[in-house]
């Protein structure tokens, strides 16, 4: 009986997982290939060489293991190509995309994907090199990249209700990120109580078992 009440319990827990809440970002990629790789450090940071290609994609993802990659593929030949080399600088082909109207804040379109050819000093960063070519960047108080080209106008980083997308602004609630709500994708207060029933009548089944074999 106690085996039954564990599969229940395992049954009926995956039924309701957990669901993470998104953030609304601009994640930064770097070429390796012909396949983009999440950065591990930051624009303002990476000091890329000349033939370098890096990219940006506006969308929104719980962690960097679910995040959306710039849906152009890296190529300096294709971006850079009719751009010379040139001593005392370098070129940096960047991937600009802004992502899709379903992770665009509410109120606001996303402008199309680009990309353009950054010629800079050489021992310039990607952030440089992304001022550049897609003036206006904003940034927040911790350096954090919130807009290029001006986009989106507002918002850096937020947080998403879990399911939150379409232009739907909804930040996560403080109650839903603890788990105290029934809604918020966990287990509900039925779900527990029922487990807890299961449990008690697994007990009571156990101990009249064990009576019957004295």
């Amino acid at each position: 009986m106690l085996v039954l009440v564990a599969g229940a319990v395992g049954v009926l827990g995956a039924a309701a997982p957990a669901q993470a809440a998104g953030y609304r970002y601009w994640s930064y990629w770097q070429a390796s290939g012909t396949t983009w790789t999440y950065a591990t450090e930051g624009p303002a940071i990476a000091r890329p060489s000349d033939g370098a290609v890096h990219g940006f994609r506006f969308a929104v993802s719980a962690d960097s293991s679910d995040a959306s990659k710039p849906r152009t593929a890296p190529d300096f030949a294709a971006v850079c190509g009719t751009t010379p080399a040139e001593p005392g600088t370098k070129r940096i082909a960047l991937v600009i995309d802004p992502g899709t109207a379903a992770d665009a804040p509410s109120g606001e379109r996303p402008p199309a994907p680009r990309t353009a050819c950054a010629r800079v000093h050489p021992g310039a960063t990607a952030a440089e090199a992304l001022a550049r070519v897609a003036k206006p960047l904003r940034y927040d108080g911790n350096a954090l990249l919130c807009a290029i080209s001006g986009y989106p106008a507002t918002g850096c980083g937020e947080q998403i209700a879990s399911g939150a997308r379409n232009g739907d602004d909804a930040t996560q609630d403080p109650a839903k990120a603890s788990g105290n709500s029934d809604s918020d994708g966990g287990p509900s207060l039925g779900l527990v109580a029922g487990l807890g029933a299961l449990a008690v009548l697994g007990a009571a089944a156990y101990w009249q078992s064990r009576r019957r074999s004295r």
